[in-house]
């Protein structure tokens, strides 16, 4: 009986783990595989930085080749995993070979929403943003003076968007919603995210769906919106939100709801199998969710190896994100889901401002747009508990210093 480690999915949840186990001194044989050709890598610079031609690839690897060599990580590329055989402790490749296992990671992470080929999703020019593949199709494409169509105003769509504009593109985003970030920041957020946009020449079109991409000779030319008006477009990007890829986990009869089912342990419904990441759907103040940032991969990933090494440490979520557009730096701390109120902070400097988000009296999350201090402030807050002085907070002139006067 092998007591293997194999982990499934070559991404930063993936690649966290085994960094850990070796940190850990674990010296049990791991495995690696995943379905891309290359090296894991960071995904975040890849719309940003690397598109923009400010960062090669190489710069984007986590570790060099022989880093796996070095640590006794085997890793498999271009490979992927067909089947689970849990009463045999055996993942079945798509080339008919198998690999046993005694602890098994799934860290499969998530796959962006497509269009359907019923509204010309499968016209050429029309991309989503997720991998290094994406990221060089997109750079062929993001030439001056070219209409780019961005389907979402949420953080992936917005990112395009900067990017699209820094190269000098026309740009249009159009959101269903009532409104830019509906589903994931306050109105006082969008608003002001909305503004940096429009001053940078972006077109939003919020309440606006679309109807139908057209097509010439198979590739994208125009789209139909909801609103009855057709504009001319060169290429398009899709950024509806993300799947998890919990098909394998599902197939295999482990419990998935929309990501694959863990305890506060990243334990499955299997006891032998784990699952970190964007795939996987933990327990969260009461309920459950998944939490898409590569905080939560690294963070969960790390503290699931300390667990397969013997640990006995609960992972307990202390979430905070990112996103660059333009000079523009958005830092978010805590997870405001289900918030029920708000509270804008104006910053010390011009452009500055944070929102602080509360449910059911209880500070859970903070936005903090080009404003460091109110970002580390309410993720100390966050972390020790204490609640902060809305007083303090509603006082632009008021020191943040004075909000963490009761932590120990």
């Amino acid at each position: 009986m092998t007591n293997r480690l194999v982990i499934v999915g070559a991404g930063q949840a993936g690649f966290a783990l085994a960094a850990k186990m070796r940190a850990l001194k674990d010296t049990r044989p791991i495995t690696i595989i995943g379905a891309e050709e290359s090296l894991p890598y960071q995904r975040p610079p890849l719309t940003k930085k690397y598109l923009l031609g400010e960062m090669s690839f190489d710069r984007l690897l986590f570790r060099p080749q022989h880093w796996y060599a070095d640590n006794d990580v085997e890793i498999r590329l271009t490979t992927w995993v067909e089947q689970i055989k849990r009463d045999e402790k055996r993942v079945v490749m798509q080339d008919g070979s198998s690999l046993d296992y005694g602890t098994l990671v799934l860290a499969t992470g998530s796959t962006p929403r497509r269009l359907p080929p019923s509204v010309g999703g499968d016209l050429d020019g029309v991309y989503v943003a997720r991998d290094k593949r994406d990221a060089d199709l997109l750079a062929g494409e993001m030439r001056a003076g070219r209409r780019a169509l961005i389907i979402g105003g949420g953080y992936i769509g917005l990112e395009a968007a900067a990017v699209a504009r820094h190269r000098g593109l026309e740009v249009t985003v159009i959101e269903m919603a009532d409104r830019i970030l509906q589903r994931v920041a306050a109105k006082a957020t969008a608003d002001i995210m909305r503004r940096i946009h429009q001053d940078h020449d972006v077109v939003i079109r919020e309440k606006t769906g679309l109807k139908q991409l057209v097509g010439k000779n198979g590739r994208v030319v125009a789209a139909e919106l909801s609103d009855g008006t057709t504009i001319d477009v060169d290429f398009v990007v899709v950024g509806i939100g993300v799947a998890p890829n919990d098909q394998l986990a599902k197939e295999a009869g482990l419990d998935v709801a929309n990501g694959v089912v863990v305890d506060a342990f990243a334990r499955s419904s299997d006891p032998s199998i784990y699952a970190v990441g964007d795939c996987a759907i933990l327990l969260w103040d009461g309920g459950r969710a998944r939490l898409e940032s590569v905080q939560n991969a690294v963070d969960q990933a790390e503290a699931a190896a300390a667990i397969i090494g013997g640990g006995n440490e609960p992972y307990d979520p202390k979430p905070w994100f990112w996103s660059d557009q333009y000079d523009v730096k958005l830092q978010i701390a805590g997870f405001n889901l289900g918030y029920d109120e708000t509270l804008f902070r104006a910053g010390a400097r011009e452009g500055a401002a944070s929102i602080w988000y509360f449910k059911a009296g209880k500070f859970i999350a903070v936005d903090a747009v080009n404003d460091a201090k109110a970002y580390v402030t309410g993720k100390k807050l966050l972390e020790s508990g204490v609640q902060p002085d809305r007083a303090v907070l509603a006082d632009p002139a008021s020191d943040l210093k004075q909000l963490l006067g009761l932590m120990k």
